[in-house]
């Protein structure tokens, strides 16, 4: 696929199997350019997000696998003083943004014939590649957080899914993963492989047909592949000549675990600083080494973007007021709540916030008990 290559030494994505980093010199797999965005080729015809087909890079022969994603509400209501505009991610078919990524992940992986997988996830992911893989006839093995939402790892385990819970930080669970992938499994990784991106950037496709150029997206941030597929998404829609701008990208991550904002802020030694060994209520964005994390990072910085970090005291109030507001979602979406009152003052309208997941995934959501935070003096 010369879509697809290795963004260290270049090599093109492999005619078979489905490998999450280069064979030749262990990078990540990624698009070489953008994607081509035109509104004469899209195909209203398929479902959900499929009718942008035309701008995904899946391997040849991927079939079309749809749940129904995409296509979500984009609800306005005013925050701050400002007018906001909520794109409801977690109406998606398994109640997270995830399931745009899942579609396609899926699709590559039924278009190399492959029958079994493995990936890890805090939640999302994970309920996501079950179900699609529940969808498409495949085994998904998931390896999760111990700590992570036991509704989520239940529903994982619904769609038939098998669930290792594993001890310690979130990055555990990954190294299980990897170990698998070692020992000659294919790891359907949601973080490494590139498919998912081109699934998110359709987020900013319906946000254009919705409302066309906002002035600012938000959106939570771990390893960085919403926040750059819909980056992404909007680079093609300048490129067609649909918009004359890049919307400003505020990228919302947690404090207790923040290396995005960290580097922006404080540059490479800040990373020393940073742990994911500290718990946090957004446990969706506890990632200290963010896969798309330097792509992001330039991106971001080459279009005028910031990034924000959310104290732990601040993640439930903001929960709590979207409750209030009609929006019903777990606390790693309640970090935008935060993150638009930093930027409520400048931050150039429409604003639209990406809520990525349901409420009912955490329902009452809390942190061990021997967890204390410091208060503010």
């Amino acid at each position: 696929m010369e879509t697809i290559r290795c963004t260290s030494c270049g090599t093109a994505y492999p005619d078979e199997g489905l490998p999450y980093r280069c064979p030749k010199c262990g990078g990540v797999f990624d698009r070489a350019e953008i994607p081509t965005y035109d509104l004469k080729a899209l195909e209203p015809s398929l479902p959900g997000i499929w009718r942008y087909r035309h701008t995904f890079a899946l391997p040849e022969g991927s079939p079309v696998i749809s749940l129904g994603e995409g296509n979500t509400p984009l609800v306005w209501d005013e925050l701050f003083g400002r007018k906001v505009a909520f794109k409801l991610e977690y109406l998606n078919p398994t109640g997270s943004h995830k399931d745009r990524g899942g579609a396609l992940l899926t699709a590559a992986v039924v278009g190399r014939g492959i029958k079994q997988v493995v990936e890890d996830s805090s939640g999302n992911a994970g309920a996501s590649l079950a179900a699609y893989a529940a969808r498409a006839g495949i085994h998904a093995r998931i390896y999760t957080p111990a700590y992570a939402s036991k509704v989520k790892r239940a529903q994982m385990a619904a769609y038939a899914a098998e669930v290792i819970e594993v001890e310690g930080p979130r990055s555990a669970a990954a190294e299980a993963a990897r170990a698998d992938a070692d020992a000659g499994y294919t790891y359907a990784s949601h973080a490494f492989l590139p498919f998912p991106l081109d699934g998110y950037a359709t987020i900013a496709y319906e946000i254009y047909e919705q409302l066309g150029a906002p002035g600012t997206v938000v959106a939570p941030v771990g390893h960085g592949g919403l926040m750059l597929g819909i980056a992404r998404g909007f680079l093609a829609l300048k490129q067609a000549g649909l918009i004359e701008k890049m919307p400003m990208l505020a990228g919302v991550q947690a404090l207790a675990c923040a290396p995005l904002w960290a580097v922006y802020r404080g540059g490479r030694e800040a990373l020393g600083w940073v742990t994911d060994q500290v718990p946090t209520l957004a446990e969706g964005v506890r990632i200290r080494w963010p896969v798309w994390g330097d792509t992001l990072l330039r991106l971001i910085e080459e279009h005028n973007g910031t990034f924000l970090a959310v104290e732990e005291e601040n993640i439930l109030p903001g929960r709590d007021a979207l409750a209030k507001r009609g929006f019903y979602v777990e606390p790693t979406s309640a970090i935008v709540w935060d993150g638009i009152r930093q930027i409520a003052e400048c931050a150039p309208e429409p604003i639209v916030a990406i809520l990525t997941g349901s409420g009912y995934k955490v329902p009452n959501p809390s942190l061990p008990q021997e967890t204390v935070f410091p208060q503010k003096k």
